[in-house]
């Protein structure tokens, strides 16, 4: 036979090509760590549900598990049930320290951000007109619409910072305006306060 001659293509053994192709698709159809990305989804959900961004203490306040804040579960309307200005707003709170309101003396007005935290289109409460608020329906129902910040304008400190529970805008409001209310927050401390027994029980002993 002449170089020239095309050499005959070596056929494969008999049976080859059926091993071949099982081989391929046991490599397309196993999937090594299926299962365990599946078990890892599960387990984020339970660590959710274990642990609600918000939490009624009973005692007439609201821990926000996520921003470890704790607020007044009622608002100021509740108390008075009229608007006051950012000057009484000031006043109710130094009232609620000084009968130290479950358990604490350091509630203060919120900031804009902090304020902010509680708004969420997805949740739905309503306000003493009957309006809906986006706040968590743990929050007592029938408060006001607002809250006063703390925040005041610089330069022009006759203004403070209203936020708003229906639009989930912010707006600088003479402080002499009595058509507004307030929420009272405090810190809560630590997130650990609000981890999983179990998440606890995994940590390493304090030296």
């Amino acid at each position: 036979m002449s170089d020239e001659e095309p050499k005959e293509e070596q056929k494969p053994e008999e049976g080859a090509e059926d091993v071949l192709d099982q081989e391929n698709e046991e490599l397309n159809t196993e999937w090594l760590g299926e299962e365990e990305w599946g078990e890892e989804e599960d387990e984020d959900e339970i660590i959710e549900e274990e642990v609600p961004p918000f939490i009624d203490n009973g005692d007439g306040t609201i821990s926000d598990t996520r921003n470890n804040l704790m607020w007044a579960k009622s608002d100021s309307y509740e108390e008075f049930k009229y608007g006051i200005n950012w000057f009484e707003a000031q006043d109710y709170c130094e009232s609620l320290n000084e009968k130290e309101f479950a358990g604490f003396d350091d509630w203060r007005l919120c900031s804009t951000d902090e304020a902010k935290t509680m708004f969420s289109f997805t949740k739905s409460n309503t306000d003493k007109d009957g309006a809906e608020l986006h706040i968590d329906e743990l929050f007592v129902e029938g408060g006001g619409h607002n809250t006063w910040t703390y925040v005041e304008k610089p330069d022009y400190h006759q203004y403070a910072e209203l936020f708003s529970y229906v639009t989930g805008n912010e707006m600088w409001q003479h402080k002499d305006n009595e058509y507004s209310h307030v929420r009272l927050v405090r810190d809560a401390g630590d997130s650990e306060d609000y981890e999983p027994e179990w998440r606890k029980d995994t940590k390493k002993f304090e030296r």
